[in-house]
């Protein structure tokens, strides 16, 4: 439907691109309405304004809260155009009927995000005026046109020129201004819930949380499930939805699922670290002086599983990492934070590897943030097992660890963090040997983490994730060749597991702490 009537109401807090448009608006033969500060504006650009207060017959009050809310402006955006009883109603009240609503909000967001914000300032940031204006005009989309977003000025601009603003483009704008005054609402809506419960309140009685679809998948974790990415709004800057993609095919469902246990692994360690993951689960982690050295010893604890693996690394990457991992037999993904133009040479030959560069990727994570899993029906949340706890570290046993084991088994226990439980990893220096996971008992877990490690368990130490509820898992690790565990602690057969390590001469540690991983 052609908009008839060229008249177009104008009052944007962002007066980027404003006046460019409001230009183009006047070549076309459009009156512009407008209040305050944007009618300033486009005064000052040469630009013919009506005034709100002078079509709405009342002045501007209360220090500028209210100046566009009135029947005279209201009932020019909701009449319905193509309706003659409405168009005979405004005639006789002596109401122009409005055409485009162009208005952009208040910036709350950007003023509770102030550290040292006050109420007061926050509550004179939440818009009236402008949100109304947005949601009558975007009810009323069959004949108005409503714009609160900048990026969309030159494409209205474009199709005004050519006559009319199209239905579908009307119903898209409609739709992205509610979407505003809906995020609007609910940053509101969180502020205040967050004064009114305590800032220190790390779970509210109403959670909003934001998504927009970035692309659709191939499939999920079958080829008969459809799934798409979605990326959280406002996003994490250190996210894989920022992750350029330099060469390889599509990801897919499962590649996602891999690559944040790959980004979650990475930056878990302040040192240069690799590790290389197979269905969510590492295969090999280690920590060494040199990236090309940790992803070796990465790749050497499980040679046969980093077949097809997963590779996560927390420096940019270097010639000589590089040229070890265009030696690699098969790998599906590399992520890192960035690479050498010789080494993106070296992996091109690979055409159907996935390379990805994530800057910030080498700065580990320190910050609060929250996990989220999805049940039927609801959401489970939890803090992030991202922190780095100090310890209680307890000898429980005759034998007391080196300073070098302790090392080893702080690092074994960081790893056990990272691995689905049941989790047993062995760990020579600061490299994983063996990796027994996801097992459920876990004796099975010990057993599979020494198999793994073949002749490379002589004289490791072992990270459990959580206590062992029986000495068998011990016995298991004696047999395999540890020389020192770090567990938890907290089984009601303490006194008998370390019994049994003792018997053993094998040193053990307790954390006090687990680390599930489910």
């Amino acid at each position: 439907m052609e908009i008839k009537k060229k008249r177009a109401l104008i009052s944007v807090y962002d007066k980027t691109g404003v006046v460019e448009f409001a230009t183009g608006l006047h070549k076309l033969g459009w009156e512009i309405l407008s209040t305050g500060g944007t009618s300033k504006a486009l005064k000052e650009a040469g630009i013919p304004v009506l005034s709100v207060s002078d079509v709405g017959q009342f002045p501007e009050i209360l220090d500028g809260r209210v100046k566009t809310l009135n029947p005279r402006i209201f009932g020019g955006i909701l009449a319905r155009q193509n309706d003659p009883k409405h168009m005979k109603e405004l005639d006789e009240q002596g109401i122009v009927p409005l055409g485009l609503i162009v208005v952009n909000l208040y910036p709350f967001e950007a003023t509770i995000a102030k550290p040292d914000v006050t109420l007061a300032e926050a509550q004179e940031k939440i818009d009236i005026g402008g949100v109304s204006l947005l949601r009558a005009a975007a009810k009323n989309y069959p004949s108005v046109a409503v714009v609160c977003d900048p990026e969309d000025y030159s494409e209205v601009l474009s199709m005004l020129g050519k006559g009319e603003v199209s239905e579908l483009m009307r119903l898209t704008l409609a739709a992205k201004a509610f979407r505003c005054t809906a995020h609007y609402d609910s940053a509101i809506f969180t502020y205040l819930q967050k004064v009114n419960e305590g800032a220190d309140k790390k779970f509210p009685n109403v959670l909003f949380q934001e998504f927009e679809m970035q692309s659709t998948l191939r499939y999920g974790e079958n080829p008969h499930q459809d799934a798409a990415i979605y990326a959280s709004v406002p996003a994490e800057s250190v996210s894989l939805r920022n992750a350029r993609q330099i060469q390889g095919k599509e990801l897919s469902y499962n590649n996602y699922v891999d690559l944040e246990s790959a980004l979650s692994c990475a930056r878990e360690f302040d040192e240069v670290s690799a590790v290389i993951l197979k269905h969510n689960n590492p295969c090999g982690l280690a920590v060494a002086k040199t990236l090309a050295e940790a992803y070796q010893q990465a790749h050497d604890c499980d040679a046969l599983s980093a077949y097809g693996g997963i590779v996560g690394l927390n420096r940019f990457v270097d010639a000589e990492t590089g040229k070890k991992l265009a030696e690699a037999r098969f790998l599906e993904c590399i992520l890192a934070p960035g690479y050498a133009p010789e080494v993106l040479e070296m992996l091109a030959a690979k055409k159907n590897l996935r390379v990805l560069e994530l800057p910030g990727m080498d700065k580990p994570r320190r910050q609060h943030a929250l996990a989220f899993r999805g049940i039927v029906g609801g959401l489970l949340v939890q803090d992030d097992d991202i922190s780095i706890p100090s310890y209680d570290l307890k000898v429980v046993t005759e034998k007391r660890p080196t300073e070098e084991d302790l090392r080893s088994l702080l690092f074994a226990f960081r790893v056990c963090k990272l691995v689905k439980s049941n989790a047993i990893v062995l760990v020579q220096g600061t490299h994983t040997v063996g990796i027994g996971a996801g097992q459920m008992s876990r004796v099975d877990s010990s057993e599979l983490a020494a198999k793994k490690a073949g002749l490379k368990a002589q004289g490791a130490v072992l990270g459990s994730d959580a206590f062992f509820p029986f000495r068998d898992a011990v016995d298991a690790a004696a047999k395999a060749g540890a020389r020192a565990i770090i567990q938890p602690g907290g089984s009601m057969r303490d006194e008998e597991v370390i019994q049994a390590a003792n018997e053993h001469g094998i040193a053990m540690v307790f954390t006090g702490r687990r680390h599930f991983r489910h």
